[in-house]
This record gives C-alpha cells, sequence and structure tokens, in this order.
C-alpha cells in the first residue's frame, strides 16, 4: 500500500534524437565519390577542391583520392575577414 499520495508528471523527459555532426574522415585517409567527409550546421567549413556542399552544408568527395585541410581567409558582405578551415580532397 503506497503510503504517499500520487505525485505530478515529470516534464523534462524528453530528448531529442542524436545528430551526428562532426567529421567523418581526417586528413589522409583515403575517400571514395560520394563519401562524407564532414556533416556541420551552417559553413562552419568551407568546400574546396574536387569536394562539394550539400543543402544542409554536409561536405562530400566528388572525386577518388586523399582528403586535406587547409586555412582559408573568408570575406564577408561587409569587408570583415574570417579564417575558415577548407576542405580539399587531392587526387593521385
Amino acid at each position: 500500500m503506497a503510503s504517499k499520495k500520487a505525485g505530478g508528471t515529470a516534464k523534462n523527459l524528453n530528448d531529442s534524437k542524436p545528430k551526428y555532426l562532426g567529421v567523418k574522415l581526417y586528413a589522409g585517409q583515403k575517400a571514395h565519390i560520394g563519401d562524407i567527409i564532414v556533416r556541420q550546421r551552417g559553413t562552419k567549413m568551407v568546400p574546396g577542391r574536387n569536394v562539394g556542399l550539400g543543402k544542409d552544408h554536409t561536405i562530400f568527395a566528388l572525386t577518388e583520392g586523399v582528403v586535406a585541410f587547409r586555412n582559408v581567409r573568408k570575406v564577408g558582405f561587409d569587408g570583415h575577414t574570417t579564417k575558415r578551415s577548407a576542405v580539399d580532397v587531392v587526387t593521385q
């Protein structure tokens, strides 16, 4: 027999599904055509050579080769420059 009256319900037990964002192939790893290299929200990393950008800002390989990262300067509309990482697929 219960010694207390029933309490209220908990309201903060729901959680969203994980989105699994981040780098999927690192520098020096081999990429095939269509392989996802980076999943991201917004263009934190910009596409470079032999790389495409999906509508959800996913960076993927357009050719076979080795993944490489480099830093680039990106100029905004107001002339402000920011440093970003660029993703390349280097063919052999």
